[in-house]
């Protein structure tokens, strides 16, 4: 037997994880219903907004964004600088899901306007929803103005008169619908929706609520392996066997393309079918982007060393009954998740909840019930000095010592290779 945890107390140090933390602002209709949401970073203990901050808050939405916690499926309203719109990161979101807030130019606005548009128009052809400031409105933003899907109204900085001025414009050169932000009184709601806003948003609606977003995060030493297996062009093969040997990297990708920040129309339960649907030039995007928010240092934690050899093991021994391929692969993932609960410090249903995986993945994790599941007792068994538990395990299954024993020594080589 190997020296791995006798036991799922998860006594061993954790994976590394983090919690990112994301503030969330409603953005309501006229009949105060939920049309999207407003992201703001609030992890960054600086309060400077920079490129890298948008590609970090567009990472965490991406894989949050179907969770009912973040936004559910409302759309996701992210405040962006110039230089983050022409950034890889957003080749991996759903258009449909996303409005990206434009920035005004400032005392640059005439030179830059017309150079600037390009990537605009480009990004709005992509199918990204634009929103500007009631700045373009003005001449010299005019080239944008046939962008606009939203417009905002800050009623902080403008009068009833300018409010009144700035609507019937919008209204007649504009297809945009108009957003007052900051609206804190029934007076201000009052004044705007006489004059046609459909839109709405500030404190007398909503505050901002603040939303901790756990993430797990992989190896750095495991994210340049992937980053130069998809640069030199690896077989599907080879970039799925990586994966496989990093629980980060596993949990990051299967909830990433789940989401429905990422648009998917079906159910991905495999990673070669995540690999193949995402592409190498979306999987270097995605594996840059992590790469930014991953830890220093090389090893991974015990835990998610275990959890590796649980999910090998279990796809060997899959083999080893016959079971069909989809079958072997639905074995190793819930070997590789088996100890989730662990890595987020939550209980396990509320871990699976922020991933899509199969009914039998889901039973076997929560009840340990069918084939599955005794595949999963007898891995915990490989794991301790429970005798009589191994034996039951492998007399529901109907394998020999001899058969679990190679399988175990298989599987804890193949970890120890990819973690020298």
């Amino acid at each position: 037997m190997s020296s791995i945890p006798a036991n799922d107390t998860h006594s061993s140090a954790p994976l590394p994880s983090c919690v990112a933390l994301i503030a969330r602002q409603a953005i309501v209709n006229a009949q105060q219903a939920v049309i999207g949401y407003e992201l703001f970073n609030r992890s960054r203990s600086s309060t400077t907004h920079t490129a890298a901050t948008d590609v970090a808050l567009v990472f965490t939405a991406l894989s949050h964004a179907g969770s009912d916690e973040l936004v559910g499926k409302k759309l996701i309203f992210v405040n962006c600088t110039h230089e983050s719109l022409a950034g890889g990161h957003l080749d991996l979101v759903d258009p449909d899901k996303v409005v990206l807030e434009i920035p005004p130019l400032g005392h640059t606005a005439s030179e830059e306007v017309t150079t600037r548009l390009p990537i605009l128009a480009s990004l709005r052809q992509r199918g990204f929803h634009l929103a500007f400031n009631h700045t373009v409105l003005q001449s010299t933003y005019a080239p944008w103005l046939a962008l606009a899907d939203y417009i905002k109204l800050d009623l902080s900085l403008l009068a009833h008169d300018q409010l009144a001025v700035l609507i019937k414009y919008a209204n007649r050169h504009s297809g945009a619908d108009l957003i007052a932000e900051k609206v804190e009184t029934a007076q201000q709601y009052d004044v705007v929706s006489s004059q046609g806003v459909q839109l709405f948003q500030g404190y007398w609606f909503a505050r901002p609520a603040l939303v901790h977003a756990k993430l797990v995060t992989p190896t750095q030493a495991s994210i340049l392996g992937l980053i130069n297996l998809v640069r030199t062009q690896a077989s599907t093969d080879q970039i799925e066997d990586l994966l496989k040997k990093d629980a980060g990297l596993a949990f990051n990708l299967m909830r990433l393309i789940n989401s429905s920040g990422f648009g998917m129309a079906r159910e991905i339960t495999s990673f070669r079918q995540a690999v193949m649907l995402l592409g190498l030039k979306k999987l270097f995007r995605w594996a840059a982007l992590l790469l930014t928010t991953s830890r220093s240092g090389g090893v991974p934690s015990s835990l998610g060393q275990t959890a590796v050899v649980r999910g090998r093991l279990m796809e060997l021994l899959a083999i080893e009954l016959g079971m069909p391929p989809s079958d072997t692969e639905q074995a190793f993932v819930v070997g590789i998740f088996s100890l989730l609960d662990a890595m987020l410090s939550m209980p396990m249903q509320a871990a699976l909840s922020l991933l899509h995986v199969p009914q039998p993945v889901e039973e076997a994790l929560l009840q340990h019930a069918g084939v599955l599941g005794n595949l999963l007792n007898l891995a915990r068994a490989c794991e301790s000095n429970d005798d009589d538990a191994f034996d039951r395990a492998a007399s529901a299954l109907r394998l020999s010592s001899q058969q679990i024993n190679n399988a175990h020594l298989q599987a804890l080589a193949w970890t120890d290779h990819v973690t020298d």
